[in-house]
């Protein structure tokens, strides 16, 4: 997001209301309250959080000196909220100004900080009345995981699958007395049965066959294995119309029977990645199982290739939900199915199941988690199995387990992206200078024209080590010996920076900026004149000779 000073000069002259909210912040603002005004604002519809600005009008750009790294901040705020919270930073003649961009709330969500719903009141926070909660929550109607299904009782459930919830809940919360529960005693605190009756989402989990082709027919999930996109039959057919934990382990064996190995040198050891790795292709379905809408009579369709495997889920994605903000947001489907699953720690409700899809690919050298064919009516998830870049999977073993679950998802996308050579969005540049610090990426240049790319490590993995100095070295002073070719056939005219960029068109302004400051520290440039009418030139006693550079 990009706010112009134009902008934020019109916006001075608004009221302090909905959308916006001026902090004046000379030299720090507290970051706790911080968020929860991220809250608030949230649970408003979203808005800009300004500082650096005096609160009362006529209002006047004072400057700030609080969250001297709007990265750190940004990641801070997405730690303790779970949500992206883009903090923008801009230099101007009067002073230093953050923007903070706070989202709005998904329908039928209300988002929260130590179990506080927060709003704005005057210039001060409260707390959502119940009323507002209330209002909220039903936005997008009724949640069916929790609906009571009438008729059904205990004796559709599995007494098996009910055990392997608690003894996963028990050693979730590290409380053993759960393991003493009965079944009604479980199901009730989970809030799977509710005044003695059943909810869908307790058949869902746990029911049998018979009960399931009675109540909820639709809560099936087919398998099949075909060994190439040729249409027929499948080489291999599977229905599962029975609750969740009766299946799981057995699908997940099914699929890895004819899950093979990829094998890379390393030096002098011999490794393996398996196709499937076992982390996402249990996340894919978790979310299939909690997500999908159970309104809708088709079934869930898992379909294994030799090298990907296809997840198709009834139902688009939940209001609010995009491919392009899924990894940020999360609107549960079914609030009460997805909260019985996060008791016994099979996913979080956070959302990071989606996330571990996205991390466990670029580690393994595969391409993204794609929703290519979604649509209104179905969820279409592709994961990939071909191993693309064993030497990027060599690299990043090089870079320590440690190091690497100190990576957000935004880290690992962004090292993807540097890898196969591709743009990074305004988000994933941000990632840039922390992994400067810890050794992975290199930076090139200075300023706004900085560039980057992977650590020397990299191409040593590579087997590449002069692709590496080529990429730091030659490309850079190659683009400045074009710049003095180019200067040096004008003579004492010099050339304007618009003329300049002509020279190198792939690079922003910003860089060619900054390759000329080299220049002119490196002794061999000057700049005669001001503003646009400004022109570099050739230092007098520089001598150089178009044929030679």
């Amino acid at each position: 997001m990009r706010t112009s000073a134009e902008q934020l000069r019109d916006w001075l002259n608004e009221p302090e209301g909905v959308r916006l909210e001026f902090k004046e912040a000379k030299q720090r603002y507290d970051f706790d309250r911080l968020v929860q005004y991220c809250v608030a604002l949230a649970n408003e519809g979203g808005g800009k959080i300004v500082l650096g600005v005096s609160d009362l009008r006529p209002r006047n750009i004072v400057g700030t000196a609080a969250f001297e790294e709007p990265g750190r901040t940004e990641a801070g705020l997405h730690k303790r909220l779970l949500h992206r919270i883009p903090v923008e930073e801009l230099r101007l003649p009067e002073g230093r100004v953050l923007v903070v961009h706070v989202p709005s709330r998904l329908p039928g969500t209300a988002w929260q900080i130590d179990g506080r719903y927060l709003k704005r009141a005057g210039d001060d926070l409260t707390a959502l009345g119940d009323a507002e909660l209330r209002g909220i929550f039903g936005e997008i109607g009724p949640d069916f995981s929790a609906e009571t299904c009438p008729g059904a009782g205990l004796v559709d459930l599995s007494e098996t699958a009910i055990a392997v919830f608690r003894t996963r809940w028990a050693r979730k919360t590290q409380d053993e007395r759960k393991q003493l529960w009965t079944v009604a005693e479980t199901l009730t605190n989970a809030e799977l049965l509710v005044d003695g009756q059943l909810t869908y989402a307790a058949l869902i989990l746990f029911g049998t066959r018979q009960a399931l082709g009675r109540w909820l027919a639709q809560a099936e999930l087919v398998f099949e294995y075909r060994s190439s996109d040729a249409s027929g039959p499948a080489g291999d057919r599977l229905e599962f119309r029975e609750g969740f934990f009766v299946w799981q382990d057995t699908l997940w064996n099914r699929i890895n029977l004819r899950n093979e190995r990829q094998s890379y040198q390393d030096g002098l050891f011999r490794m393996d990645l398996l196709t499937f790795d076992e982390i996402p292709v249990r996340e894919a379905l978790l979310n299939a199982v909690a997500h999908r809408d159970y309104r809708l009579g088709g079934s869930v369709f898992v379909r294994q290739f030799p090298q990907r495997l296809e997840v198709v889920s009834p139902g688009g994605f939940p209001p609010g939900i995009t491919p392009a903000n899924v990894l940020d947001q999360q609107n549960p489907r079914n609030r009460r199915l997805a909260e019985a699953l996060a008791k016994c720690g099979l996913i979080e409700r956070s959302g990071q199941g989606m996330n571990l899809m996205f991390e466990t690919a670029v580690r393994q050298g595969k391409a993204l988690p794609s929703f290519a064919g979604t649509a209104a009516h179905e969820v279409r998830l592709t994961l990939d199995g071909k191993v693309n870049s064993p030497a990027f999977v060599r690299f990043m073993e090089r870079i320590g387990e440690q190091t690497l679950r100190s990576f957000s998802t935004s880290d690992f996308l962004a090292l993807d992206l540097l890898h196969r050579d591709q743009v990074l969005n305004d988000d994933l540049k941000s990632r840039l200078p922390g992994l400067v610090k810890v050794g992975v990426v290199e930076v090139m240049g200075r300023g706004k024209g900085a560039r980057y790319m992977l650590s020397q490590a990299l191409y040593a993995a590579l087997g590449a080590k002069g692709t590496h100095t080529r990429k730091k070295g030659l490309d850079h002073e190659t683009n400045k010996a074009l710049l003095l070719k180019h200067l040096a056939t004008q003579g004492a005219e010099g050339s304007p920076l618009a003329e300049l960029r002509q020279v190198l068109p792939d690079l922003p302004a910003s860089a060619v900026q900054s390759l000329m400051q080299e220049l002119r520290e490196d002794g061999a440039v000057w700049l005669d004149g001001l503003r646009r009418w400004a022109k570099w030139k050739l230092i007098a006693h520089q001598v150089y000779k178009v044929d030679d550079l």
